[in-house]
């Protein structure tokens, strides 16, 4: 069925069908009579209704108009309130929001849900009044003057306003990216168009609204999930009115419609956090791109770091790219240093070399960053006497020592517990804890530098309303000496203090069994490089390792991202994996594990009965962490080099899952999965 909007409309006293999609999981659509004795208001695909379900009322979207219905004339019911008096979206986003259920195989009412604001997810009418804060405008900022890469690549996105056209802006880290984004908004504003710009991080959000507000001295609207209800909603209808001729978004706001869009823009467009990975799982990378196809506009994928997919697209001639080879001004790239840490004595991660290095870089007056994606005190909290660790009770991981709050923490399904006194298992008080964290290098580092400020940016010190950002702004003042962080710092934060980057672990990843791993490891290294050396002083990344000889890690530091890319891309294509295949997985938890499998198992046969040409079914298999909040969990894999073909199998698949008893079975399909764990 075509679910996509059209003019159709019932008259007032006309008689038609109207089909519903509830915001639900339910693959259906519901029909029902138009409100009773209506002679006010025309219904059209798009406006939210509120219609009885069963003994519920439950709110959805009109999405087509007809005169037949398979249920018999007696049984259909009346809609019960018409909740807008216009539809919430355009007919492109409409046709993108219903693309997009069918792409990642959910219902059309579930992306629905995820498109819209929770305040109108709760039926909320959208002609309340609002009160925002009125716009101010301050002294405006001076745009910089751009290089000649900077310039050609402004001038090439700028002629393909008005059409349809996908750019990779590849720019080393530190190159003005965000100074071709800035231009590039200065020329749809002044065309009275509206931008939609996507950022991986909350953290990065307010320091491009500020900077963006200070600069075009208009109103911004900011999208993201630590805002309530009511402020979603009240930036989403700033930018649907074209009050806010900019928007700045995390993942979902890639949905928020515009009065006049003219330019699309997705920083660190690499950033896995733009794929969804609960509930319906969708990317908004690709999404935005499509949206581009449908709205006619320019779409521009920013990063220093591209994803393998992005690289292939541009392989293919389907985008175009962009490159900015150099630093602005006298800045230059990072001089990058291996330690080999074999045979070495750590004090708590930390060689003695690179001890050396951060004493020498303050004594310079220098800032240092150290890298480490492990958060807590400590990983591991085990027994000396027995060997007895510390597991979480409900996941197969083993739980975190996190000393602040004086407890055990598992990271994957949140619980906690005391610390234990004595050993579980041997009665021994020989407890330790094993292996360090971001918490535990912290105290070492105040140990060895008592009189400088060290300054730790990692999910546990940014909890708090407004903490991220005010650290972000410390740091990036120059306010500490030392910042200690994961990953949240390798995000397009700019620290123009710091002149050494430590990166003390990334060993894990050079043998993950996840054949993404050395793409994340070479994009994270990479991204963490990229912090030192951003203003006039040369910048130095020294890199702990047990492998100095491993060849990809060699290429990436001697070589460079583009040349560590390129040999990933070919090693993929020999082994028949994404971007040259595509990948659809199905996941079941049950709680116990032979359910989940037999699940799966079933599933299986049903497929391969079919014996498809080019078409592969991998597993099923427990998945790499099997148990998580209590939950087993398995898992199945399609691959196909046809994508057509694999979604007309899980098509296929899904009408043979909704006729399993699965009261026992948790299940979902996860289209181009970039987590198999």
């Amino acid at each position: 069925m075509d679910t996509s909007p059209n003019q159709e409309s019932i008259s007032p006293k006309g008689f038609n069908i109207v089909r519903v999609a509830l915001l639900t999981p339910l693959r259906l659509l519901f029909d029902y009579l138009p409100l009773q004795n209506n002679t006010l208001i025309s219904l059209v695909p798009g406006l939210r209704v509120k219609v009885p379900f069963g003994a519920q009322e439950k709110i959805g979207f009109i999405v087509a108009i007809g005169p037949d219905s398979d249920v018999p004339a007696e049984k259909l019911k009346y809609i019960l309130e018409v909740l807008d008096e216009k539809p919430l979206f355009s007919k492109p986003l409409f046709e993108l929001i219903s693309w997009a259920a069918n792409y990642y195989q959910c219902s059309l009412g579930e992306m629905l849900k995820t498109a819209i604001p929770g305040w109108l997810r709760k039926g909320k009418k959208t002609d309340i009044a609002l009160k925002y804060k009125t716009y101010v405008p301050s002294e405006k900022t001076k745009a910089h003057i751009l290089n000649v890469a900077q310039q050609s690549a402004v001038t090439t996105v700028y002629q393909a306003f008005n059409t349809f056209q996908t750019f990779l802006l590849e720019g080393i880290t530190g190159s003005g990216k965000t100074e071709v984004y800035a231009h590039l908004v200065e020329k749809a504003l002044a065309a009275s168009k509206q931008v939609l710009i996507l950022v991986p991080e909350i953290g990065l959000t307010p320091q491009m609204i500020k900077r963006f507000e200070e600069r075009f001295q208009v109103p911004v609207a900011s999208l993201h999930s630590t805002l309530t209800d009511k402020q979603r909603y009240h930036a989403w209808y700033l930018a649907k009115t074209g009050v806010a001729p900019i928007v700045i978004g995390t993942r979902s706001a890639v949905f928020t419609p515009l009065q006049n869009p003219g330019l699309f823009i997705i920083d660190e467009e690499h950033d896995l956090s733009f794929k969804q990975q609960e509930g319906v799982r969708y990317s908004a990378r690709d999404l935005l791109v499509m949206r581009g196809l449908k709205e006619n506009c320019p779409v521009l994928l920013g990063t220093a770091t591209p994803s393998l997919e992005t690289l292939h697209n541009v392989n293919l001639g389907r985008y175009q790219k962009l490159t900015l080879p150099t630093r602005p001004g006298n800045a230059q790239p990072p001089r990058l240093h291996i330690l080999d840490i074999r045979h070495k004595k750590l004090m708590e991660g930390l060689s003695a070399q690179l001890l050396g290095k951060i004493k020498e870089h303050l004594a310079s007056e220098g800032q240092v960053l150290l890298f480490l994606n492990r958060r807590g005190f400590s990983p591991v909290y085990m027994c000396f006497d027995c060997g007895w660790i510390q597991q979480c009770t409900h996941c197969d991981s083993k739980m975190t020592l996190h000393k602040k709050h004086n407890r055990l923490s598992c990271h994957h399904c949140l619980t906690h517990q005391p610390i234990p006194e004595s050993c579980p298992s041997c009665k021994a008080f020989n407890l330790h804890p094993i292996g360090v964290g971001t918490q535990r290098l912290e105290s070492a580092l105040q140990e060895h530098f008592p009189s400088h400020k060290i300054l730790r940016i990692d999910r546990d010190t940014t909890q708090t309303k407004g903490s991220l950002n005010a650290t972000l702004t410390e740091a990036e003042g120059g306010g500490a000496h030392i910042l200690i962080g994961t990953q949240m710092i390798a995000k397009g934060h700019h620290f123009p203090h710091v002149t050494l980057v430590g990166i003390l672990d990334v060993d894990g990843a050079l043998f993950s069994v996840d054949f993404r791993s050395l793409e994340r490891m070479g994009q994270l290294i990479t991204q963490v490089a990229g912090r030192a050396g951003r203003a006039e002083r040369l910048g130095t990344v020294m890199l702990q390792t047990c492998h100095p000889e491993h060849p990809l890690l060699n290429l990436l530091l001697e070589k460079g991202y583009p040349v560590f890319a390129k040999t990933l891309l070919e090693e993929r294509k020999a082994a028949a994996l994404p971007p040259y295949h595509y990948h659809a997985l199905v996941r079941a938890d049950a709680k116990k594990t032979e359910v989940g499998l037999n699940f799966l198992q079933n599933l299986k046969m049903r497929i391969a009965q079919q014996r498809i040409p080019n078409f592969r079914i991998l597993g099923p298999v427990p998945a790499p962490m099997e148990r998580r909040a209590g939950y087993h969990r398995a898992q199945l894999l399609f691959q196909s080099p046809d994508r057509g073909l694999l979604h007309k199998t899980i098509q296929t698949l899904i009408k043979t899952m909704d006729n399993f008893p699965t009261k026992t079975v948790r299940w979902s399909i996860d289209m181009d999965p970039l987590d198999m764990y």
